[in-house]
């Protein structure tokens, strides 16, 4: 029984659903757990309530902080404080909840530390800071419950070690601490909350039985395209868009890329200009005012439509939203799940969403979405192990305080999952580093960050603590250039690179307004409103992301269903008939137990194709692999091109094809040091080693408004790269460099996955006389790099009339 819930319960007319009563007896009974249930079912409830009973249920409550609620994102935060308020304004509680994100006033935050409230709400950044101030131990020392919101978001990434991290340090000061993780289904739910939970924990996993329903339906363009390419059909089907907006209260339309947000706005609204103040943009790189105004005005259901990207993808509950429209393949199968929840956000409403292709063979994925979610093929999330850069920022984190003791940091780190392997002598290196810059920098004073007083590592540097806290965070991107008009007003950010390809009176598109360079100043780009509808759209480095394992498998399956004999076929794949007629009329159409290789020869070249439908990351990996093989029988050079489904290998003289297969082309036998000797790992590396070097604190990126240049950067972080391979070949940070190269950029295990699976597949090799329709969208994907951006596009329509002919 819980008091306050049944109280709120009941003056709202509602009744707790079993998952909810399952968490407040678990939380009563002192547990920490893990819990899972759809998209607008009350998970926030569930757990708050829990917290409320504890606090209130004891005669002597102490003063100071009492819970604590992480979450990934400031929209998520203040989402739950209007939740949670809410509550104890109803039941006229006096317990205070606060706010504390990157936007929270330097004198908010002030009093939050002199008389903090009962529950904070904040970031996992947020919280590495408070253990940068003097005294955490006694702001935190009242502590007895943590909430990790989204958990399937952070587990995946560095910002998930962030949390592991203060978690290791919350224990150790509270020992009886509760922890709670909030998290939509992933593959690995049970690992997620071991990592969660730490080491030797007995944590409680709540499941709802409940089942949101999706209501799913692939938007399909009036004609075919055989011979598609990337892009080709996406805006313009904007004529089926425009009705679904207007018959729906309020729509979301996810992009994968703030460059598609951007398009697809102005492409609205010159599609239907009646939207003119009801269409907002958001993504991540807007201003915080705009995005709040967004925000806000989607509560309020004075915005008939927004395009955005994953900005608008965790559990804020806009209520009126009715309709989701995915543009483009959603990549993967949690992804697209947690999109369509943003519609129909309450218990017992159907969520509706429509997916709309932006090329021919994509209206394949709507048949593999709905099998894949049928199947509850939902994906794991691969946590980062031994991350040393983000446990040297975490030292220099302590030290800035209060200063750590080696032993007792030791031990609690190695509760950690990210940290469980390390041993006293790799420990005893980051000392060195953070105390000495390590072996190879120890003649630069900057690197002597923590001087040891008394068995106590600390930071007594001033500059080197407010360098240090400008630094906090594990989020790495491209430097950014503030965007503003000539009045001051600023609009977002946009990456150095584009900013540095335009001349002033160029014109682009931003904010969802055509804006003209007046001229660049520092690290801002000063713009004015332009006239006229041509510009170009920005396109940021990290918006490139590649279909998921299970997502794959589910494509590879529709190949089973258009190959069986009797039965309804799904509607996208009788809609995409004509084309596989085609595709089998050419070449072949393989089964899901096939892997298809395309010889052709073209006024081109020699082009191989092959189709293991792995996504990208995995086909630029193997492409390369393929491409050092056939040129170990035949010394050749290739280019490469990729796509979600296959690659091309394109070579001026002809490919020794027979013998490479007769030698075991698609074997894993020696797979690991092909990839070594097939693909530049070293300058992988050394790029992966600057974000990394980052947020190890090694190079400085800069101070509030004048952030160090990219160029600057990468001549810093390279620097260190050629130093540490020199003289010091054994640095953890440079070994991190390489092992994240093969786990999250080539996806090495998941590369190897794909090998063994080909080997146990039948290859079927074709030599058409031309492209097919599975060939021409790969193909597409060079041709474009081939030409001008004025005429690839036509030179390429000729060529597949010339193919359709």
């Amino acid at each position: 029984m819980n008091i306050f819930a049944d109280t709120w319960f009941f003056n709202k007319g509602w009744q707790p659903h079993r998952f909810q009563q399952e968490t407040w007896s678990a939380i009563a009974a002192g547990k920490s757990g893990l819990l899972n249930a759809p998209t607008g079912y009350g998970k926030t409830f569930a757990v708050w309530f829990g917290i409320l009973q504890r606090y209130y249920r004891k005669e002597k409550r102490r003063k100071g902080l009492h819970g604590l609620w992480i979450t990934p994102l400031r929209a998520l935060s203040a989402e739950i404080l209007q939740a949670t308020q809410t509550v104890s304004n109803d039941l006229e509680l006096d317990y205070r909840i606060g706010l504390r994100t990157g936007d929270t006033p330097t004198a908010e935050r002030q009093r939050q530390r002199t008389s903090p409230p009962q529950a904070l709400i904040t970031t996992p950044e947020s919280v590495h800071l408070l253990l940068a101030s003097k005294g955490y131990r006694d702001f935190f020392g009242s502590l007895e419950f943590v909430v990790v919101d989204e958990w399937h978001e952070l587990v995946g990434s560095k910002r998930g070690v962030l949390v592991e991290l203060a978690l290791s340090r919350l224990r150790a000061i509270c020992p009886k601490l509760q922890v709670w993780g909030i998290s939509a289904t992933i593959g690995n739910l049970h690992e997620a909350m071991d990592i969660l939970l730490g080491d030797a924990h007995s944590g409680k996993l709540v499941r709802a039985a409940l089942k949101k329903d999706i209501h799913m339906e692939t938007l399909v363009p009036g004609t075919l395209e055989k011979f598609p390419w990337a892009g080709h059909i996406g805006t313009a089907m904007i004529d089926q868009v425009v009705p679904i907006i207007e018959s729906h209260r309020s729509t979301l339309l996810f992009t994968n890329t703030r460059s598609q947000a951007e398009i697809w706005y102005h492409r609205l609204l010159d599609a239907a200009p009646q939207l003119s103040g009801a269409l907002a943009i958001h993504h991540g790189s807007l201003s915080e005012e705009l995005r709040v105004w967004v925000e806000d005005a989607l509560h309020r259901g004075t915005l008939k439509a927004v395009v955005c990207t994953s900005s608008l993808d965790l559990g804020v509950d806009f209520r009126p939203v009715d309709c989701v429209v995915q543009i483009g393949s959603p990549k993967g199968v949690a992804r697209f799940v947690q999109r369509a929840g943003r519609s129909g956000h309450r218990p017992g409403e159907t969520s509706k969403i429509f997916f709309l292709p932006t090329h021919s063979l994509e209206i394949m994925e709507g048949a593999a979405i709905r099998y894949a979610v049928a199947n509850g093929l939902l994906e794991q999330r691969l946590p980062y192990v031994r991350s040393f850069d983000v446990l040297l920022q975490y030292m220099v984190t302590l030290a800035v305080s209060d200063g750590f003791r080696a032993d007792e940091l030791y031990n609690e780190i190695k509760k950690t999952h990210c940290f469980a392997s390390i041993n006293r002598g790799e420990f005893d290196e980051c000392l060195l580093m953070v105390t000495q810059g390590g072996r190879t920098l120890d003649t630069y004073e900057e690197f002597h960050k923590v001087v040891v007083e008394n068995g106590v590592y600390l930071v007594t540097s001033k500059r080197v603590a407010l360098r240090h806290r400008l630094s906090i965070g594990a989020i790495v991107s491209d430097t950014m250039m503030r965007v503003k008009f000539l009045s001051g007003k600023y609009l977002g950010a946009i990456e150095e690179w584009f900013v540095s390809r335009l001349q002033p009176g160029d014109t682009f598109w931003f904010s969802g307004k055509l804006l003209e360079l007046v001229r660049v100043k520092d690290i801002q780009a000063i713009v004015r409103p332009a006239k006229g509808k041509k510009g170009a759209v920005p396109s940021w480095m990290g918006g490139r992301f590649p279909i998921s394992d299970n997502f794959g498998s589910a494509l590879r399956h529709t190949f089973s269903e258009i190959q069986r004999k009797g039965g309804a076929l799904p509607m996208e794949l009788r809609f995409l008939q004509p084309l596989f007629a085609e595709q089998r009329r050419v070449s072949a159409l393989p089964g899901e137990q096939e892997l298809l290789v395309e010889y052709i020869h073209t006024r081109y070249g020699h082009h191989l194709f092959v189709y293991p439908f792995e996504g990208k990351l995995v086909h630029e990996g193997m492409a390369a692999v393929i491409a050092y093989r056939l040129s170990s029988i035949r010394q050749a050079t290739f280019s490469i091109a990729i796509n979600e489904y296959g690659f091309e290998l394109l070579c001026d003289a002809p490919i020794p094809l027979d013998t490479a297969l007769q030698n075991g082309l698609f074997t894993t036998a020696g797979l690991f040091e092909d990839i070594r000797n097939g693909i530049n790992i070293r300058e992988m590396a050394r790029r992966k080693f600057r974000d990394i070097a980052g947020i190890a604190g090694l190079v400085f990126q800069g101070y509030p408004g004048k952030p160090m240049k990219t160029k600057h950067l990468q001549a810093h972080s390279g620097l260190f790269f050629s130093v540490f391979e020199d003289y010091d070949a054994g640095n953890l940070l440079l070994r991190q460099a390489y092992d994240e190269v093969y786990d999250f950029q080539l996806e090495a295990t998941r590369m190897h996955k794909a090998f063994k699976r080909m080997e146990t597949h039948r290859i079927v090799v074709q030599r058409p006389d031309q492209l097919t329709p599975f060939a021409f969208p790969v193909f597409a994907e060079s041709f474009r790099e081939r030409y001008s951006n004025e005429d690839w596009q036509s030179r390429l329509e000729k060529l597949k009339t010339q193919l359709e002919a």
